[in-house]
């Protein structure tokens, strides 16, 4: 029991987080901007600050935070699928699906839904081409699912850099930019957190499925779990919510990896606190990593995809030494 109240007080503590990062995000920037002038404008006063923090600093932190959310809930749920800390939608090539599919939208003039479908589009092919090629004569394994995902990315890696060679030169700043990262354009969050709610709503009833998951597939198969449907809902949503972070920020790298492997250490390996609180943990820290980037060296911003690898680069490395 003191466990369970140890791990609900480290989820209220991250809701407390996410909260005053937003707020953080609100008041940050080249004009700084006093907390009562934030809470004002947020509750409708005319205030003369009311258009930056309304326009142009609430949508960019919302949809940092949900896309940071997407990537450590997809990072979670491919760790458990994995039983391996290393898996997330990079090493295994989800985000480079996403990546040549939004590319390709950006290429043929395409925005809107239609870079979001070819983005998801993308994920889920690359996904279903790493699972298919490693699962060979059915008895794939998670180191063999893990190289499988390598190579895959290397080959997105590689169309991408020949749509990059393809691409007109005024588009190739714009593609650039968004391969590190970038939240700058993010106008709109609701669609990402629309699908950052639904996409913890899905899963959370699969957590004790998912617990038992973690255990191993045929120890889950024996307890009455439908290991092949609870693989294909995590395939599903990790690709979704790869695409939608990936369409919204471009390639942010290190949150779905680092974010889950911190708050299993903080509140151990149940799904039904994991997921919420990686969710929780990864939004943060992205509002607070685009915060840091626009406002180190302001007026210039800084990819936020770069801050992130050089906070999670270092953390990564702690953790290996840790564990060895």
């Amino acid at each position: 029991m003191p466990t369970r109240r140890r791990a609900l007080l480290v989820l209220v503590l991250l809701a407390l987080l996410s909260l005053a990062s937003v707020a953080a995000a609100l008041a940050a920037g080249s004009l700084s901007v006093p907390l009562s002038d934030v809470f004002a404008a947020l509750a409708g006063a005319d205030t003369a600050t009311r258009a930056i923090v309304l326009d142009l600093r609430l949508p960019r932190a919302l949809a940092g935070f949900a896309c940071g959310g997407l990537l450590a809930l997809a990072g979670a749920l491919m760790q458990v699928l994995l039983r391996n800390p290393l898996a997330d939608p990079y090493v295994l090539g989800i985000s480079g699906g996403a990546g040549v599919g939004a590319l390709t939208a950006m290429l043929l003039g395409l925005a809107g839904l239609g870079l979001a479908g070819l983005s998801f589009a993308g994920a889920l092919a690359a996904m279903l081409l790493v699972f298919g090629l490693a699962h060979g004569d059915g008895s794939w394994t998670q180191t063999r699912l893990l190289l499988t995902g390598v190579v895959v990315a290397a080959g997105c890696g590689a169309v991408v850099a020949l749509i990059l060679t393809l691409a007109p030169e005024q588009k190739i700043h714009d593609m650039l930019f968004w391969l590190m990262g970038d939240l700058s354009q993010a106008v709109d969050a609701r669609p990402a957190l629309g699908v950052l709610v639904v996409a913890v709503v899905v899963t959370l009833p699969f957590a004790r499925e998912l617990n038992l998951l973690a255990r191993g597939a045929e120890q889950a198969a024996a307890l009455g779990v439908a290991v092949p449907a609870l693989r294909r809902v995590v395939y599903a949503v990790a690709s979704l919510a790869t695409a939608v972070a990936v369409t919204t920020a471009g390639s942010i790298g290190f949150v779905g990896l680092i974010v889950p492997h911190l708050v299993r250490l903080a509140i151990g390996n149940d799904q039904r606190l994991l997921l919420p609180a990686s969710a929780l943990a990864g939004g943060s820290l992205l509002v607070l990593a685009d915060t840091a980037a626009r406002t180190v060296v302001a007026p210039l911003q800084l990819p936020v995809g770069v801050l992130t690898a050089l906070i999670g680069v270092p953390v990564f490395l702690y953790l290996l030494g840790r564990k060895t």
